[in-house]
């Protein structure tokens, strides 16, 4: 059996795993994200010894995920403390003479959603979610897209609430997606977190207006065949019927499709990996190391 590894790099924690080419975690453990001295020794430690084959990172960003950039591996401008302009896939070249890939831990969600997840044998998908940030990664043509980078699409720009008068709290941006929708920013607004609101609060219908604005983006931009949004604000259920019904409302019927009208209960998701969506996303990175 191959053994592949698997890290899922976020801004609070890491995560990582070991697992089989057919996306079954086999081992994980988790810790807090603190500074990559700290942080990068308990990686280390972890997969020294279980033989691993490969392995995939998918990490909070931004980052460099373009192959043969001078930062290739680098988590880049990001504002957290200590992690800007460090080398991460070269800190695990030190120890592990394997081949990896290193993307975001968005895009290697919709690859692991696309490969073993809720978006199986598609030929596209989104991966969206909503958490302590707001992110997205996309696989079209069954690939993940890059660009220049990878894409930003939590900080695009979406038409405000007519009743929301919260500045956001985006430090480059402001009001953007994330300054706006992400769980900062409903805490911020009301005085306390998303899990302690009641479903027929106000902040719900504010939170699907910028959600559904977002979507409808992705979805003129992209088309995808499937949207998988997760991450801890959409744990709270009741907000996906409020993201479906406004996305079918901002369309207006323009884009003429079953999956936009009568089978939008299928087309936007939780994820079909659940909890595991990020590290068997970065499980997912692991087996496309594997095959270069």
């Amino acid at each position: 059996m191959t053994i592949l590894g698997a890290i899922e790099a976020g801004g609070t924690k890491f995560v990582c795993g070991i697992g089989t080419e057919e996306g079954e975690v086999l081992e994980r453990v988790s810790f807090p994200t603190t500074t990559p001295e700290e942080t990068m020794a308990q990686v280390i430690a972890f997969f020294e010894g279980k033989g691993i084959e490969a392995l995939g990172v998918g990490s909070f960003g931004p980052i460099d995920p373009i192959e043969g950039s001078p930062t290739y591996g680098y988590i880049t401008t990001t504002p957290k403390p200590h992690w800007g302009q460090y080398n991460m896939i070269g800190k695990l070249k030190e120890h592990f003479n394997v081949p990896m890939t290193f993307d975001t831990d968005v895009n290697g969600a919709a690859l692991g959603e696309a490969t073993w997840g809720a978006a199986q044998g598609l030929d596209s998908c989104l991966y969206i979610t909503v958490g302590t940030g707001i992110g997205a990664g996309a696989v079209v043509g069954g690939k993940m897209v890059h660009g220049l980078s990878h894409p930003e699409m939590g900080h695009i720009i979406v038409r405000r609430h007519p009743e929301d008068t919260y500045e956001g709290f985006c430090p480059y941006h402001g009001d953007c997606l994330e300054g706006l929708a992400a769980g900062p920013a409903i805490n911020k607004r009301w005085e306390q977190p998303a899990y302690e609101l009641p479903a027929d609060h106000k902040a719900w219908e504010i939170e699907a207006h910028y959600l559904a604005h977002a979507l409808m983006n992705y979805v003129l931009i992209l088309t995808p065949q499937k949207i998988v949004m997760g991450g801890g604000v959409m744990k709270q259920e009741h907000l996906f019927p409020m993201v479906r019904s406004k996305l079918q409302e901002l369309l207006a019927g323009y884009v003429q499709h079953p999956a936009l009208q009568s089978e939008i209960d299928q087309y936007v998701v939780s994820p079909g990996l659940g909890d595991n969506a990020g590290l068997c996303g970065s499980l997912a990175l692991a087996k496309l190391a594997l095959n270069k």
